[in-house]
């Protein structure tokens, strides 16, 4: 399908405003680039209540904001959400209105963590603090609020890598019980460039050049990209994981790596959900404002997240 015509003219728009040769954007450029697109965001969910807080991590405290939807009794599902930017960008205010939205689509009381962020945190802080803040909700589940029985941890783009890794470091933990996984756009694969990554390398929302630099700030030196707890598509142990909801965009570099993994979950045993949305870029979800298919697919996501926690 043709890239939609609204998407098409937001990345004209982007284009215009940017320079015309680009340079590899410094760590600030690209918070402050992330925080102007999630303005685009928008969530239908005036019943959705939020409260604050601080959870301990392995390198100290851990803001977290928890959304309760209207009508959710003293045990309602979990969903620890994992925000975007590339492991550099991104916090629980920029990603405020899309938390709230999956609250309210979904039914679930929805913890957004800000974990430790590069490069003044390299890997594996995003991993680890992603790791305690899973097991903390787990623990903490009842003064929550939350039915530790029904937990679905998820993400989108470098959030969703943090949930995909989460979900299979869970899988050899006795006691952690996660029903499903939600996986918006996901970035797993940094050993290799799919065709995708070349196909939209440039010009569809991010390019080559922040990708690259996101890398670059996150990693130390010398790492293998292999690793599953940097690639998680590369994991060879995939059978017992939970449920995965998958929605992929077809214009995304990142497309193809989302496709491989349902396939390779799927070959595993794994019951997947996978959709991908024709004519859709990087980071649609986020942009309501802008784009109507944002608000489908947050209402889709819904729908299978209450059908894989029972409600």
């Amino acid at each position: 399908m043709p890239l939609d015509p609204l998407a098409k003219r937001l990345l004209t728009m982007m284009a215009a405003a940017a320079p015309q040769a680009r340079s590899r954007p410094s760590v600030e450029a690209r918070r402050q680039s992330l925080a102007k697109l999630m303005q685009f965001a928008r969530a239908d969910a005036p019943d959705v209540t939020t409260s604050d807080g601080v959870l301990p991590g392995p390198g100290g405290a851990l803001p977290y904001r928890l959304y309760s939807p209207a009508g959710a009794d003293d045990r309602a599902p979990g969903f620890v959400f994992f925000h975007g930017g590339g492991l550099v960008a991104g916090s629980i205010a920029t990603h405020d209105r899309i938390a709230a939205a999956l609250a309210h689509a979904t039914g679930c009381r929805l913890v957004s963590v800000d974990y430790r962020l590069a490069p003044e945190h390299k890997f594996p802080a995003a991993v680890d603090d992603a790791i305690a803040a899973t097991e903390w909700v787990a623990r903490e589940a009842a003064s929550l609020g939350i039915d530790a029985g029904r937990l679905v941890l998820g993400g989108d783009s470098a959030g969703a890598t943090l949930a995909a890794i989460v979900c299979q470091e869970a899988a050899q933990t006795a006691g952690l019980s996660i029903v499903a996984q939600c996986l918006i756009c996901p970035v797993l694969d940094f050993e290799e460039a799919s065709p995708s990554r070349k196909a939209f390398a440039e010009g569809h929302l991010i390019d080559r050049v922040t990708i690259e630099a996101d890398l670059a700030d996150y990693l130390p030196e010398a790492l293998d990209t292999a690793d599953p707890r940097i690639s998680p598509l590369r994991a060879t142990r995939l059978a017992g994981l939970p449920t995965a909801i998958i929605h992929t965009a077809e214009y995304d570099p990142m497309r193809d790596e989302g496709d491989a993994y349902a396939r390779k979950l799927l070959a595993a045993g794994v019951t997947v959900e996978h959709v991908c949305h024709e004519g859709m870029v990087h980071n649609f979800q986020a942009m309501g404002a802008i784009l109507p298919q944002a608000q489908l697919v947050l209402s889709q996501i819904g729908e299978q997240v209450r059908r894989a926690v029972g409600t």
